[in-house]
């Protein structure tokens, strides 16, 4: 049990437990025991410092309060480096590969060069929120990062803090109280009919032909569609399972790997028959492949990949975005980008009359209000139609 001393040698004035005395730099100190050292026996005693006998009988007391409540923290020389580290090592088990690779970027890049100096019983609101603001508006001249960026920043900051609470390091998580600037989602570009027939055009004979028409009428996304293996394609019943995506470690000379997919909700798909005879086109196109590539064909990578190179490799996806950015700038669409093709599928099941959550599972979002959110105002068409439709319906049955 945790108990303040009493002793002899208090303080005459001293009002509360603990015993306080001047020290010879003319600073007051209380002290106070907090229990006994589990190996020797002995008593393990802590100090509280002030410049006047009232500020550390305060202290003391308040000290007295919180260990009567069953409150009390033993103050912690701890500093928020070397908590980080040990975080980072010890209670980040479970998460992915690559999450945890970014955990580590936001650590080293902004979290320990502003806070990793102080001691963990030293953080409070005020500071973070100050590390908050200086990342959107840095002092120094360095570029301000984006609000979703400083989300993540702060999220690694919260989980690693939120861990400290639960040891009782510190009492409460200061980046509860934390304001966040605003997040803007990124404007989308979703393909008109127009856009999609010149696009089509534009990518016939193309390496990734296959694979952005596949992208546009399922709307995966680019790692699931670049990560499919042959083994989740079912030509039985018109089905396609996404449980897996392919990653690039977020690291120097970081390799490809199949990781989990987002939100680690595997879904299976029921694409329009046309998809699945794209697939079939494809599985075709690739045996040509092999049998061109011989000994060259490279089976000591990720096998069983349904869109490969020539020599049966996973495609780089950075070389995937910039081929359908060029595209695009030829055929005068420079907004489009790779994720547009799955913002199109997106927008066209809505208007072809799908419900949201059908849309929601088939996108792999969390919820059905975050697809709403994300693509209600693309519906406005879906409601004119549904508005005539009734239309039709009560003049059959009502007269006015």
């Amino acid at each position: 049990m945790v108990r303040v001393k009493m002793t002899r040698k208090q303080s005459r004035n001293a009002q509360g437990s603990g015993t306080i005395r001047q020290r010879p730099d003319g600073r007051w100190e209380a002290r106070y025991t907090i229990g006994r050292d589990p190996g020797t026996g002995k008593q393990v005693q802590r100090s509280v410092y002030g410049e006047t006998q009232k500020e550390v009988r305060l202290k003391l007391q308040h000290v007295a309060v919180e260990i009567d409540n069953g409150d009390f923290i033993e103050p912690l020389k701890l500093k928020v480096g070397a908590w980080l580290d040990i975080w980072l090592n010890e209670y980040t088990q479970n998460v992915k590969p690559q999450t945890l690779a970014s955990y580590e970027t936001q650590v080293r890049v902004h979290i320990r060069p502003a806070l990793g100096a102080l001691k963990l019983t030293q953080l409070n609101p005020h500071i973070v929120q100050t590390f908050i603001n200086t990342l959107l508006k840095p002092a120094d001249g360095k570029s301000a990062i984006k609000p979703k960026s400083i989300k993540n920043v702060n999220s690694v900051l919260y989980g690693a803090l939120t861990q400290a609470v639960r040891l009782g390091y510190i009492r409460s998580n200061p980046c509860l109280h934390v304001k966040l600037p605003r997040v803007v989602p990124s404007e989308m570009h979703p393909l008109t009919k127009a856009e999609m027939t010149a696009f089509i055009s534009a990518i016939e004979g193309s390496e990734y032909r296959i694979l952005y028409l596949v992208t546009m009428f399922t709307g995966l996304r680019l790692g699931e569609v670049t990560g499919l293996t042959w083994d989740r394609v079912s030509f039985e019943d018109g089905s396609v399972m996404i449980d897996r995506q392919l990653m690039r470690e977020r690291r120097k000379g970081g390799k490809y790997l199949l990781a989990s997919v987002k939100n680690d909700k595997p879904r299976k798909l029921n694409p329009a028959p046309f998809v699945m005879e794209l697939l079939r086109k494809q599985k075709t196109l690739q045996a040509q492949m092999r049998l061109r590539s011989g000994s060259q064909w490279d089976d000591r990578g990720i096998s069983g990949l349904v869109f490969t190179n020539e020599f049966g490799r996973h495609h780089v996806h950075s070389t995937v975005t910039h081929n359908i950015t060029r595209i695009a700038a030829n055929i005068n669409i420079g907004h489009l980008c790779f994720h547009d093709l799955r913002h199109t599928y997106a927008v066209n099941a809505l208007r072809a009359g799908d419900d949201v959550k059908t849309v929601q599972s088939n996108l792999g979002h969390a919820t059905a209000a975050f697809t709403l959110d994300r693509y209600g105002h693309y519906t406005e068409d879906m409601r004119k139609d549904s508005a005539s439709r009734m239309e039709a319906f009560a003049k059959g049955i009502v007269n006015l």
